[in-house]
């Protein structure tokens, strides 16, 4: 237990970080919610047209220097890329359209459960079905391909643009979309902001905290050491919640969620196996990306522009339920992660003896 203190106490740190954010702004169960925030990041670019959800995150903002910061700090800071870039961008925007399916990444799922949401049950059924699909094809192979050292100015860029945006939005800038009412127009202070994403980047920078991770490792090596970060998550947050008045057990009348649970379990089914051949959740490709991993780069901008993609086409779920045409994405992607999967399996026969190094988390 002794080398599992620091993850504990990582992940309780950004459970009740969440609960604080939702109690200076943030929307209900929202208190850090990558694909959300990405989408309203997109929509804050001007890059979809849904009024409600446009404002440019702090929190991601932040979680990207915070890490990018204490990797160079560490001296952990390296730029490597090159490992199927485009099939990293399309797998990206496949995960973010799983999770607004279901509204809400793996980090808001274990955050809605803990306010008492108990649709996001379904949730994490659906991830972890997801995450088995993905370790059969890890086991017969498949590999996105090595990376390779990139120039250290690749990997400064995404930092550099993330400073540029903090200021922008900081002063308000004219050249951004603020959402003046629904969840896009609830947020906390932008100092605050930036401070929780900052703390969140290094915790899970020096954590490795990553939900696929946690499951994929206790299926396949019997490790538990990073699902206890989401552990602890979920009871700091239970305990916050209980605190701010905040918990509200049941299926119905959940703030930004809806009780369609066969296309909760099925969404997140689409992000759990998206992610696990990326090799971590979205939070974990925030983090790689401010470490100078350039491949994780490109599949946050997948899940950038697959976010923009569901307000655009109205595959985006919304309270009153999944619409006709999510659900017809959300197969369509399982189509697609079929075929990613199976010929990204290499041709030669015995590869299942170095599994584990294809598939530790960079």
């Amino acid at each position: 237990m002794k080398e599992k203190r620091g993850i504990i106490i990582g992940g309780a740190i950004i459970g009740f970080l969440a609960v604080l954010s939702v109690y200076f702004g943030n929307p209900k169960n929202m208190g850090i919610c990558i694909a959300c925030f990405i989408r309203d990041i997109a929509g804050g670019l001007g890059l979809h047209n849904a009024k409600v959800v446009q404002y440019i995150r702090p929190e991601i903002l932040g979680m990207i220097l915070g890490a990018f910061g204490i990797a160079v700090y560490k001296k952990e800071f390296s730029t490597r890329g090159g490992s199927s870039a485009f099939l990293r961008f399309i797998l990206g925007g496949m995960v973010m359209i799983g999770a607004l399916v279901f509204l809400g990444c793996p980090t808001r799922m274990v955050l809605r459960l803990a306010g008492g949401d108990f649709n996001a049950i379904f949730g994490i059924v659906g991830f972890a079905v997801g995450i088995v699909i993905g370790i059969v094809f890890l086991n017969k192979g498949f590999t996105l391909k090595r990376n390779y050292k990139q120039t250290k100015l690749e990997g400064y860029v995404l930092p550099i643009i993330n400073v540029i945006l903090f200021v922008l939005v900081a002063m308000g800038s004219t050249l951004l979309i603020f959402s003046k009412e629904g969840p896009g127009s609830n947020h906390s202070p932008v100092w605050f902001a930036l401070i929780v994403g900052l703390v969140v980047g290094v915790i899970c920078q020096r954590t490795r905290l990553c939900m696929v991770g946690g499951i994929r490792d206790m299926i396949l090596f019997k490790d538990s050491y990073l699902i206890w970060g989401f552990i602890a998550m979920l009871l700091a947050a239970f305990i916050g919640n209980l605190i701010f008045g905040f918990f509200n057990p049941g299926f119905a009348k959940q703030p930004v969620a809806h009780t369609e649970w066969v296309w909760n379990f099925l969404g997140m089914v689409v992000a759990g196996w998206g992610s696990v051949l990326l090799g971590g959740c979205p939070m974990r490709q925030l983090v790689l990306s401010g470490e100078g991993n350039v491949d994780s780069v490109i599949t946050v901008l997948g899940m950038l522009i697959g976010a923009a993609f569901c307000h655009n086409f109205k595959l985006a779920s919304s309270p009153e339920g999944a619409t006709p045409n999510g659900k017809i994405a959300v197969i369509l992607c399982f189509v697609v992660l079929g075929a990613i999967s199976y010929f990204s399996i290499p041709k030669s026969s015995n590869v299942k003896n170095k599994v584990k190094g294809e598939v530790t988390v960079d």
